[in-house]
């Protein structure tokens, strides 16, 4: 089981931190996706099950960063410079394998979302 939290009403340029807690973690991959009204759910950014190799979408790169901590069985989106193209709801998921992936159908759990939303 996986629960997204962190997300809320900001101003463009601020940050904000998202957590995805986990029951458990198992030696897998973890990924944050986002799905904006109207749009499909779009990758955002992954993390392998050891926490040393990291993948971005390009619209986020150099803004976001994900890590996990797995003592913890949780994984974090760090976001800074936040743009209110980024509003959506943001959920987690935990990967079939070991590698981080930007394809959601390597994906087979997934937590209830956190909305955010960027005002200009």
């Amino acid at each position: 089981q996986l629960q997204a939290s962190g997300g809320g009403l900001v101003q463009a340029g601020d940050s904000l931190t998202l957590s995805c807690a986990a029951s458990g973690f198992g030696k897998y991959a973890m990924g944050w996706f986002r799905q904006a009204p109207g749009r499909e759910r779009d990758f955002v950014a992954a993390v392998n099950w050891i926490g040393t190799r990291t993948f971005y979408a390009d619209s986020v790169e150099d803004r976001f960063t994900i890590s996990r901590d797995n003592a913890k069985n949780t994984v974090y989106l760090q976001m800074n410079s936040l743009q209110p193209e980024d509003a959506a709801v943001y959920y987690c998921a935990e990967a079939k394998g070991l590698d981080a992936t930007r394809d959601h159908q390597d994906y087979d759990y997934w937590g209830q979302g956190t909305l955010v939303t960027v005002s200009s």
